[in-house]
């Protein structure tokens, strides 16, 4: 996965298989996903669903009716639906059982014509009648993933699969009541369940209602062992495959602690209870619904994924909870449910940790910023340019909120807006209104400053160093310059000096803001935002953008585009690891060997950062030596990668598998 610059290395994957998983891992958890166009917007509000899906894995089919109520927010002549392009709609009937005629439109859409065209006001119902084959082959609204399959081992539905006909992908709030008939042998899951099912003659019946507006829709079936909690913590169940039943209680045990953590920091949910299920690893690594989170099965046993399920749970306050009131809001949802994950670093591994990943997420905040966040809306929505707006520098914006306000105040206005907004739709005047009112102070210029503009500072520091009289120490006159006229905000400056370390903040206004320090001890350097609290530019953040537009350009299958943000990364530091990596990783793919295992080896004599950079070379250049039938010096770069203990996804364990038993190349190239 990568949202941002979070560097992993790839395990047993193709590099597109890998890097496609990293750019839909944000479009999936966070917000939406990548669709061929932008949804239309609709002037309709569905207010409630009742529906009836007979499931049936054996042939992987799926019969349904589902009621749907909703209101027209404008005058309608063709009330349109999202609905997925596999399935086959039978009828279409109205509240008062007149039949409709339903029309295919692009995108996944259903064009429906009704008796009478609708006016601004009223409420309509109607029902559908459907049928279809789901084996994830089929038409998607999501080009390239599956997002429902009915069969074995796990049948799931999720949400943004258009399943049944909706509206407003994540800004409708809806409740919804859900039957499912299936054979006996499957666990059912889904949100707010009404107890044990039902037996039937030929299986069982599954009720589940969600009585408050949210985004309910989501239904995971499967032979699931039974559930697993822990002690202390009875409303948080596991339920897992055979193959995964071992890891179960650990992750129950993580997902406790997160949860906890997210309970203090944000207040008590709107529910207590949680259901972590798995999925299977074809689909998304993870997805979220009320009292949900689906995790990828693989993802169950990577150590790295207490993180991805951190930020799975933390959308049962942002996103379930409160929700974007339009697509120029969502970086308070996308944003904060990612700054939730970095706060639990903090929390268990450190401020140092969490300013690491602030660092890394910063690239994404800048990588695409040509226009405010709160335009967003004028992007496609499910674009990489919008997710990594709302996304990264949403989160970047929160973190810079907590800067500014302090974290009491900061904490009481993430409380205050979930209290105040509780199945509600939130906007960013409501976000600044709160901050204010919880904080007493003028928040305007941070706000016009990070959502109302573009761009990010890169700071300057120049200073002078005098000697006070009398032995009392030293006073430097200094001035911060940076690039931004409008910038108006409190920088904290770290003084390193022969004695000890000293912090300061001093308010930069402008592009010139001069300061003075008494220290007792000489200074010896002097940072400007030495903990990373304001989103920055510099030459090192660059090459995180450039490495990072050539990841997603890889999603997306352009790799000479990728290769060109690679030598850019490159032109600004030659030196750079992880560009050579990303170049030689590329390059395998393609079978260009030589020009693989010469980034890999420039990757090796690197700047060492990331430090895995280093083993996983190793491991790409003994893969390249078996390919080419040079065994006993692939066996020696095994060797030096299990000498670096370096077991980052776990890169040791798999050279030692190859000390073993030659890397053999896939048949076809991916």
């Amino acid at each position: 996965m990568n949202p941002g610059i979070r560097s992993f290395a790839p395990r047993n994957h193709s590099l597109r298989t890998a890097a496609r998983q990293g750019a839909f891992y944000a479009c999936i958890l966070f917000f939406g996903l990548t669709t061929q166009a932008a949804p239309l917007k609709q002037p309709l509000q569905v207010t409630g669903y009742v529906i009836d899906v007979s499931l049936n894995p054996a042939d992987h089919t799926l019969k349904a009716t589902a009621r749907v109520a909703f209101t027209a927010l404008d005058n309608v002549d063709q009330p349109t639906f999202e609905f997925n392009g596999a399935l086959k709609l039978n009828k279409i009937t109205d509240d008062k059982g007149h039949l409709l005629n339903g029309e295919r439109g692009q995108n996944a859409t259903m064009r429906v014509t009704p008796s009478a065209p609708l006016q601004k006001g009223e409420t309509a119902t109607y029902t559908f009648d459907y049928e279809g084959t789901l084996n994830g082959e089929e038409e998607s609204p999501v080009e390239g993933l599956k997002l429902c399959t009915i069969g074995d081992p796990i049948t799931y539905l999720l949400y943004p699969a258009r399943w049944f006909p909706m509206v407003g992908y994540l800004t409708d709030r809806f409740t919804a009541d859900i039957t499912v008939h299936i054979p006996t042998g499957y666990r059912v899951l889904g949100s707010g369940s009404t107890g044990s099912p039902k037996s039937t003659g030929d299986g069982q019946v599954y009720q589940f209602n969600w009585d408050r507006p949210g985004f309910p829709g989501t239904i995971v079936a499967g032979k699931f062992a039974d559930p697993v909690s822990i002690s202390g913590a009875a409303n948080i169940r596991v339920y897992t495959t055979a193959a995964h039943k071992e890891a179960a209680a650990p992750y129950a045990q993580v997902a406790g602690r997160e949860f906890d953590f997210f309970t203090g920091s944000f207040g008590t949910p709107e529910t207590p209870r949680l259901n972590i299920v798995e999925i299977p690893n074809d689909t998304v690594p993870a997805f979220w619904a009320p009292e949900m989170a689906l995790i990828a099965g693989s993802r169950i046993n990577d150590r790295t994924g207490s993180r991805l399920l951190a930020n799975t749970l933390a959308h049962q306050w942002w996103g379930s909870e409160i929700s974007p009131a339009s697509l120029n809001d969502a970086w308070i949802t996308n944003g904060m449910a990612r700054y939730s994950e970095l706060m639990y670093i903090g929390d268990v591994s450190g401020d140092t940790a969490m300013s690491t990943a602030v660092s890394d997420i910063s690239a994404g905040a800048l990588a695409y910023d040509t226009i405010p966040l709160t335009a967003a809306g004028r992007l496609d929505p499910f674009s990489v340019e919008f997710q990594s707006m709302t996304l990264e520098k949403g989160a970047m914006v929160f973190h810079m909120l907590q800067f500014e306000l302090g974290k009491e105040a900061f904490t009481k206005t993430l409380q205050a807006l979930l209290s105040k907004y509780m199945d509600k739709s939130v906007r960013t005047a409501d976000v600044e209104r709160v901050a204010e009112s919880e904080s007493q102070q003028n928040l305007t210029p941070f706000f016009a400053q990070w959502l109302d503009g573009t761009g990010a500072p890169e700071f300057k520091d120049k200073y002078a160093v005098y000697r006070l009289g009398n032995g009392t120490g030293f006073r430097t006159i200094g001035e911060v310059q940076q690039d931004l006229d409008l910038f108006n905000m409190p920088v904290e400056l770290e003084v390193e000096t022969e004695g000890k370390t000293e912090k300061k903040k001093i308010d930069v206004v402008g592009t010139d803001s001069q300061y003075v320090i008494d220290t007792f001890g000489r200074p010896r350097n002097i940072i400007v935002d030495p903990d990373n609290d304001v989103l920055k530019n510099s030459p090192e953040l660059q090459v995180k953008i450039a490495i990072l537009r050539g990841q997603q350009l890889v999603a997306q299958g352009d790799l000479p585009a990728a290769l060109d943000e690679y030598q850019k990364a490159l032109a600004i530091n030659s030196t750079s690891s992880l560009a050579n990596y990303r170049i030689g990783e590329l390059l395998f793919t393609q079978r260009n060997y030589q020009a693989s295992a010469n980034a890999y080896r420039d990757a090796i004599r690197g700047d060492n950062d990331p430090k895995w950079t280093e083993v996983w070379s190793h491991i790409q250049i003994g893969k390249i030596f078996d390919v080419t039938g040079q065994r006993e010096r692939a066996i020696n770069e095994y060797r030096q990668a299990v000498q670096t203990n370096d077991n980052t996804q776990g890169a040791v364990n798999q050279a030692r598998v190859y000390l073993q038993k030659p890397y053999k190349r896939e048949d076809t190239v991916q």
